[in-house]
């Protein structure tokens, strides 16, 4: 396992199982907030580990599989907890909404009715879009995680992308630089 894999597995499956789990998962709705701190959690893990310094390319890499990690994760887990706790979790927002709108609590209770008429094969197809729409945004916003990273994390000294600069000779002449126009005679 190469020296990128393993902190983005650590943030993959942390970005994936937080946003899975409904109620802790609804944090997502907040910039898709454990999406970018799986990224960043990815880059925190390969500077805190690596020997030279990371760069930009570093974190959208780490932040890359690290949400492709999260959203396989988020695709086998999502689906079935939500026909588990599909109930209580719209019992819970039909609660929160009649306290605020009594309209949107309405609304609410028809779609929980209408969603208990269905078979849980239905209940499947229906959530699947939505919920590898939800994968795909947890790519994208762990790859912006993993770029986010990058310089919060790399405290070092030197890029190690910037090239060293050229010897002092460069160019032919006496002086530093060439001393003739062009590096040819006067």
């Amino acid at each position: 396992m190469n020296d990128k894999m393993k902190p983005a597995l650590m943030g993959g499956v942390a970005l994936g199982l937080l946003s899975a789990i409904p109620f802790v998962g609804a944090l997502n709705i907040c910039c898709c907030a454990w999406a970018i701190l799986g990224g960043m959690l990815a880059t925190y893990l390969y500077v805190k580990n690596s020997t030279v310094p990371a760069r930009p390319g570093d974190g959208a890499v780490l932040g890359a599989i690290a949400g492709v990690v999260g959203a396989i994760i988020y695709v086998v887990l999502s689906i079935p907890l939500g026909l588990i706790t599909g109930n209580a979790t719209m019992g819970l927002m039909s609660s929160i909404a009649g306290n605020l709108n009594p309209e949107a609590a309405e609304m609410i209770r028809q779609q929980t009715a209408m969603m208990q008429s269905m078979s849980t094969g239905q209940m499947i197809i229906a959530a699947l879009p939505g919920t590898l729409f939800g994968a795909l945004l947890l790519v994208v916003f762990a790859t912006v995680g993993g770029l986010l990273g990058v310089p919060i994390f790399e405290k070092r000294k030197g890029d190690a992308g910037m090239p060293p600069p050229p010897p002092s000779g460069f160019g032919g002449g006496d002086q530093p630089g060439g001393g003739t126009y062009g590096g040819y005679g006067s």
